[in-house]
């Protein structure tokens, strides 16, 4: 019943990674509301109708296709965002939304109808790549966006004007929450390498990794780079790069989950000949569990403070922003798991590092997501590889899911 869908989410995944549906010449840039968006809403509202579900388009832009079910209850909603951020990989979000409509084409060739309607709902804004926010249009249909950015891209267009250009506004955005969903189940790749290296081709995800993020500032003293002896100096840059590396230590120590990164490091007055006086560096820590997260950045800022008062300088943080975790819900991980291993697959279970629709999502519903490896780990990145096989298999699995829900459902 499934052969060759899972083929052609990827074919289709390709095809949008091209001309009309991108924003840029020579590789992959589809912001949200921009003509690359028009163009890929269009020809996925086609793919849709096509695999038997009817269309329409939300005040936040996003294109919903409902497969009616049997029943008169909430949807089960599949989905996941078509945008993509700049020189971006063409897996990275439509492969959800392609494996969606798939799990539909199968159904519908079979003349199946589940005790619930399914909706395929294609994000207009995850990667928040155009205006200077983040999935929106998940934060509309939830219900979270209580008022509207004002806000505007890099050329100037704000998001008011943008909205305008679809007969949409602000105030459609904002009044863009879905009435209510039975579940919500997002296949995404994995954008990292734990499957591959573990010769696995997909896994259960537990939940979306909380999140700590800040901007720490060492205050040393410039002086001239030829002239200040090394036991006399205050070296802003170098008591920074032990402090990474003392960051990046504690990490490891957890032999968990548990990763932190430093993204961002600004170094001033930035000379070659000038000893550094100030540095800039920002911090982020992520883990399954928000008590193992908070432990390990209270360690991390406690032993940069050790640093800065043996190296003579001095310090300050402040916390740019603080993201709870987000756990996948449990009779749905289950139920996701049991349709992996009767697909073939070993259970494996893995948390999200990275920050997904489903986040949003979990306030209207309860949750799972199926990770999909990709080559080498790389994501936000043309070189974004998955191999039709493992997109087959994920469509096995997803409809064993649906399966699975109907049943306990009756």
């Amino acid at each position: 019943m499934v052969s060759g869908g899972g083929m052609r989410a990827v074919e289709r995944c390709r095809a949008l990674g091209q001309a009309p549906f991108s924003d840029m010449a020579g590789g992959l840039y589809r912001g949200w509301l921009s003509p690359a968006h028009r163009a890929s809403v269009a020809q996925l509202a086609a793919w849709m109708a096509e695999a038997g579900m009817t269309t329409h388009v939300d005040g936040a832009a996003n294109l919903i296709g409902r497969y009616p079910g049997t029943g008169n209850g909430p949807p089960l909603i599949i989905g996941s965002h078509i945008d993509s951020v700049r020189d971006g990989g063409v897996y990275d979000g439509p492969l959800g939304v392609m494996l969606g409509i798939e799990c539909v084409a199968a159904l519908h060739a079979a003349g199946r109808r589940m005790p619930f309607a399914i909706e395929v709902i294609a994000f207009g804004d995850e990667e928040g790549s155009r205006f200077p926010a983040a999935m929106l249009t998940s934060k509309a249909l939830a219900g979270l966006l209580d008022t509207v950015p004002d806000m505007a891209d890099a050329q100037g267009v704000t998001l008011a004007q943008a909205l305008g250009e679809w007969g949409l506004s602000p105030q459609t955005l904002r009044a863009a929450r879905h009435p209510g969903a039975l579940a919500y189940l997002e296949a995404h790749i994995e954008q990292g390498p734990v499957l591959e290296a573990e010769g696995l081709a997909l896994g259960v995800v537990t939940g979306i990794a909380a999140q700590l993020r800040y901007e720490v500032t060492v205050m040393g003293q410039a002086g001239h780079a030829g002239t200040s002896a090394m036991p006399l100096r205050r070296d802003a840059l170098a008591g920074s790069a032990e402090m990474i590396l003392a960051i990046e230590r504690i990490a490891q120590a957890d032999a968990s989950d548990l990763v932190a990164t430093v993204g961002r490091i600004e170094a001033a007055p930035g000379a070659a000949n000038v000893i550094a006086g100030q540095v800039r560096f920002t911090i982020d820590v992520r883990a399954g569990e928000a008590v193992r997260r908070d432990h390990a950045a209270a360690a991390i800022l406690a032993e940069i403070a050790t640093i800065a008062a043996q190296r003579g300088l001095g310090v300050s943080h402040r916390l740019i922003h603080d993201l709870p975790p987000s756990p996948c819900d449990p009779a749905l991980m289950e139920q996701l798991e049991a349709a992996l291993v009767a697909a073939g697959h070993p259970p494996r279970r893995l948390v999200s590092g990275a920050g997904h629709d489903a986040m949003n999502l979990a306030h209207l519903a309860p949750t799972a997501m199926l990770f999909i490896r990709c080559r080498d780990g790389i994501s936000h990145n043309p070189a974004e590889h998955v191999e039709p096989a493992d997109a087959q298999g994920a469509l096995a699995v997803m409809l064993g899911f649906i399966d699975n829900l109907g049943a306990s459902c009756a």
